[in-house]
């Protein structure tokens, strides 16, 4: 008896968990998101069907005649987070919220739906959570005073409660804890799974269009810091925002990574503690130690989160080794960059101790400083550490380091030094022309990273630099005034 002849509509199909990438046969890489082992077999594929045109929900407009008012934004009554957002959340608007657990994602959402409740006179707001019992979420209300008449709680995992919720409570913001907890009994898998997340989201975000509601959801992360699930949950999204903080710090931030209705560029500060959580309008102090002399080994910076300056410490200690292998631990700095800055000094700087001792840099306060800009400064803090010689106390250092030692320009010099003279330093070293420079600071311009060791007080011609610096090519670079379009001249002294 002749075999059966296998239709393409009885052979299985192949789906990755990671991005939902399908294929007919079996690999063990995804070639849309190159994860390994995450292609699974999802049954048969479908036949090909073709949808005959149906009646329309609304007619077609010319795109003048469109009401731009639906879409203006809503505060939400947290000032840095509506910062993040452009302005508010917008009606519709579906924002994803992820971070790592007990960063403080339930805490911060929480304290949303009470003060969007209390905000307006009709609007009401609905707090669903998958992952604690209703009991634990009103422990946690009481804890940071959000209690408020026409904020609304559910504890529901099932897809078709909550869509239950939304036809009772009519909610104008809805606060979903997590997506990844809720299942619908219709799509076969596990809660979590890529069938079961696209069903889920689909189906809120249809609620969202369809009631002018905003919908906040709350989204596990991977061991590498990603959004956990298929990545086409981001791609359906309106907003997308990244909720990081170290859990042994108090500061936190909100971080915009997609964002439909304004910039992605903005960065929002946060201070968890006991009580709640609350925005930091101006998170600098935080960064930064006040000391009464200086100390060698720490150097100031001015990094750009978004578009907000931050004035943040650099601190670095050296010390002799006893083992072979020197250690170089770091804490919120790059290793790669500071390795970078060693061989720099080592090779175009003339510090030749670096290379057999034990090197820890950190920043204060639990900020990462991740761009080229804090090159200048982490260079600074290891010389200063490695010669014992403190920096001035009142100076700040911006500028990329390149391999040949030449300190390049970067974004932003102006904001920068604005920053730094609003919190009272009136020294900065910076790359060559740094535009306008704010009443009462004091700018010298660097060309290579051994003009800017000369700054340390072991160094020499640090005197003559204050009358006159040299350029490589001979040219003599003299004084101007602080208001001119280019920077002064003059080597930073201490405070």
């Amino acid at each position: 008896m002749a075999a059966r002849k296998t239709s393409a509509k009885d052979r299985p199909s192949y789906r990755c968990t990671e991005c939902g990438w399908t294929t007919a046969k079996w690999l063990g890489r995804c070639p849309e998101c190159q994860a390994w082992g995450t292609v699974e077999e999802a049954g048969g594929t479908p036949a090909v069907r073709t949808t005959a045109p149906g009646r329309v929900s609304a007619a077609a407009l010319p795109i003048g005649q469109v009401d731009g008012r639906q879409a203006t934004a809503r505060g939400t009554g947290v000032p840095e987070l509506d910062r993040v957002l452009g302005g508010g959340l917008v009606p519709g608007a579906v924002v994803l919220l992820a971070g790592e657990p007990g960063v403080g994602k339930s805490t911060l959402l929480l304290d949303v739906a009470a003060k969007a409740a209390g905000a307006g006179g009709e609007h009401r707001t609905l707090y669903v959570t998958g992952e604690e019992s209703a009991a634990q979420v009103r422990q946690r209300a009481d804890r940071i005073g959000a209690i408020h008449d026409r904020l609304y709680l559910a504890a529901e995992t099932d897809l078709s409660a909550v869509l239950g919720h939304l036809e009772a409570v009519d909610p104008s913001l809805l606060v979903l804890d997590s997506v990844q907890t809720v299942a619908s009994p219709e799509i076969d898998g596990a809660p979590g799974g890529v069938a079961q997340v696209r069903e889920v989201a689909g189906a809120l975000i249809r609620a969202s269009k369809e009631r002018g509601m905003a919908t906040l959801l709350v989204g596990h992360v991977t061991k590498d810091g990603a959004i956990a699930g298929p990545r086409l949950l981001e791609h359906l999204v309106d907003v997308v925002l990244q909720f990081e903080g170290d859990r042994h710090n108090r500061l936190r931030l909100v971080r915009g990574v997609k964002n439909r209705y304004g910039p992605t560029d903005e960065v929002g500060c946060f201070e968890l503690h006991d009580e709640g959580i609350t925005g930091l309008a101006d998170p600098s102090g935080l960064f930064l130690t006040r000391r009464d002399a200086p100390v060698p080994g720490t150097c100031l910076t001015v990094t750009l989160e978004g578009r907000r300056p931050l004035v943040a410490e650099v601190q670095a200690l050296t010390v002799d080794s006893q083992i072979p292998s020197p250690r170089r631990t770091t804490s919120g700095l790059e290793t790669s960059r500071v390795s970078m800055m060693l061989a720099v000094l080592e090779q175009r700087g003339r510090i030749s101790a670096l290379g057999k001792r034990d090197i820890y840099s950190a920043t204060v306060g639990g900020v990462r400083l991740s761009e080229p800009a804090a090159d200048l400064a982490i260079a600074l803090a290891l010389a200063s550490a490695a010669s014992d010689s403190p920096l001035p106390q009142n100076l700040v250092a911006v500028g990329e380091v390149g391999l040949a030692g030449e300190v390049r320009r970067v974004t932003g010099v102006q904001r920068r030094l604005a920053e730094a003279a609003r919190l009272g330093f009136t020294h900065a070293l910076v790359p060559a022309d740094p535009g306008k420079v704010p009443d009462g600071m004091r700018v010298l311009e660097v060309a290579d990273i051994g003009e800017a060791l000369r700054v340390l007080p072991s160094r020499p011609d640090r005197s003559e630099r204050a009358d006159r610096t040299e350029r490589p090519d001979g040219a003599a670079r003299t004084e101007r005034p602080a208001r001119s379009a280019r920077a002064e001249r003059a080597a930073p002294a201490a405070s």
